[in-house]
């Protein structure tokens, strides 16, 4: 049987979710992309609650640049909501999509906001 694109990759997606997890400590950075938009999480997988959250969807995201831009801005949003709440280091989990152009985007823009991966 042959799977969807999208089936694969939430294939891919349960196979890295069973490797890591997000703590208070060192919450997980989830990445969900869309065809417009990019979202971010960081997730306590331990209490199960959302602890920060970013996307391109909201005002402060500048529209008139590229998608890829975008994503860095957003990665950088949510390492400042990060900082807000004292959290340093987290683990990447990029949602089954490959670690390439706005995935990598984001995680560069959270780097550059001062998270730890």
């Amino acid at each position: 049987m042959q799977f969807s694109k999208a089936g694969r990759r939430k294939k891919i997606h349960y196979r890295i979710r069973r490797k890591i997890t997000g703590t208070a400590q060192r919450p997980r950075l989830t990445v969900y992309r869309s065809n417009k938009y990019i979202y971010g999480q960081l997730i306590d997988d331990v209490a199960g609650i959302t602890l920060a959250s970013a996307s391109s969807r909201e005002e402060d995201i500048v529209r008139n640049v590229n998608k890829s831009e975008q994503s860095k801005q957003v990665g950088k949003a949510l390492a400042e909501r990060a900082k807000s709440k004292n959290i340093e280091t987290i683990v990447f989990d990029r949602g089954g999509y490959l670690y390439h152009g706005r995935v990598k985007a984001l995680a560069d823009g959270a780097r550059e906001g001062g998270l730890q991966f």
